[in-house]
């Protein structure tokens, strides 16, 4: 059975005890899973949109630096853009936010370049998707560790190491067939024709004349790299397909689970869930958020899908239940991971 490890905390809980317990959480998985770390280990975060208040802060991920510094081990913050609008769709605006939110501890690599466009097709053959856009930086390392709020989201019903493998590793063409399952289009109505969107495509799929402003389809690989460099918000990803496909919760939570499976392929990662600071809804939101719940506790295992369900059963032993149970569900069907686990207090 797989093996979760955990540890109380309160709102007592200091920094230092927290970056205390996270040093002991690794060190025990390490040695008590029997281990063998690279030599260069990303660790994959959440820098929390800007106006965000309750994102976990980066120096609670101090113990886990000061472990792998004591390894050796050549670590790094890693991160995708993402898809809508805010301080984070691109590299330039991610960096900003990410150093103003206080993650300069290590460096940051931005997997899916400058604009999203930088991507590795993976193959899955599953249900809803043949192949996924993983951001290509993330190919470059056989291990993460995978740091992980866990809390509400609005369409997923839940955001832990599930999400965090899927939103977190896609890239912003990715996010976008995840949500909705459609390519950009332009509205020549708001298009000023500064060709910016033109620049970005690497497909030459868009072209732009005295006529219209389009993007080809056929040519089109969903990257997402014009979204981002519209200023003037004429590329577009809303259509009444789009919509439906958004609001399909189930099919959506599928494609969640589709890209976390595509997202941990070939490594040996370890998940970190952090159960603190709990809110209703994501990190992504530029808000200050309230609370719904009292601080759980530090949660680590190899396993993606038995990290989570512990953290979501935790969450309904003290009265609370989120939504999206079926991402824990489908997980388990296609071989991400398994519901069943061993809770190791340490």
């Amino acid at each position: 059975m797989i093996r979760v490890y955990y540890r109380q905390i309160d709102a007592h809980t200091t920094v230092e005890e927290i970056q205390k317990i996270t040093r002991e959480l690794l060190s025990g998985i390490v040695e008590r899973e029997n281990v063998s770390l690279e030599d260069k280990i990303p660790l994959k975060v959440h820098f929390g949109e800007k106006g965000n208040h309750t994102y976990i802060k980066s120096e609670n991920y101090q113990g886990i630096i000061e472990y792998l510094n004591s390894r050796n081990i050549d670590a790094c913050y890693i991160e995708t853009s993402v898809l809508y609008g805010g301080q984070r769709h691109c590299k330039a605006l991610l960096l900003k936010t990410a150093a103003e939110h206080g993650f300069t501890q290590l460096p940051l690599v931005v997997a899916d370049g400058e604009r999203g466009e930088a991507f590795t097709e993976v193959d899955i053959n599953r249900k809803n998707f043949i192949t996924c856009k993983i951001g290509s930086g993330f190919l470059e390392y056989r291990q993460v560790i995978v740091l992980s709020h866990f809390k509400g989201h609005t369409l997923a019903g839940f955001g832990g190491a599930i999400k965090q493998l899927s939103m977190g590793h896609a890239s912003k063409g990715g996010k976008l067939a995840m949500h909705m399952g459609i390519k950009p289009r332009i509205v020549n109505r708001k298009c000023k024709k500064c060709k910016l969107c033109m620049q970005a495509c690497n497909e030459n799929a868009i072209t732009i004349d005295e006529k219209r402003s389009f993007i080809d389809h056929k040519k089109c690989v969903g990257c997402g790299a014009c979204l981002s460099a519209c200023t003037f918000k004429a590329v577009t990803r809303m259509t009444l397909k789009g919509i439906y496909n958004a609001l399909h919760l189930r099919r959506f939570r599928e494609r969640l689970v589709e890209y976390a499976y595509a997202a941990q392929l070939g490594k040996h990662n370890i998940y970190f869930n952090f159960a603190m600071n709990i809110t209703k809804g994501c990190d992504c939101e530029p808000k200050k958020m309230n609370t719904i719940m009292d601080d759980i506790g530090i949660f680590v295992s190899m396993d993606p899908v038995a990290v989570d369900q512990a953290c979501y059963d935790f969450v309904k032993e003290r009265g609370k239940t989120f939504r999206g149970k079926e991402q824990l569900l489908y997980a388990e069907k296609v071989g991400l991971g398994s519901r069943q686990y061993e809770l190791v207090r340490m």
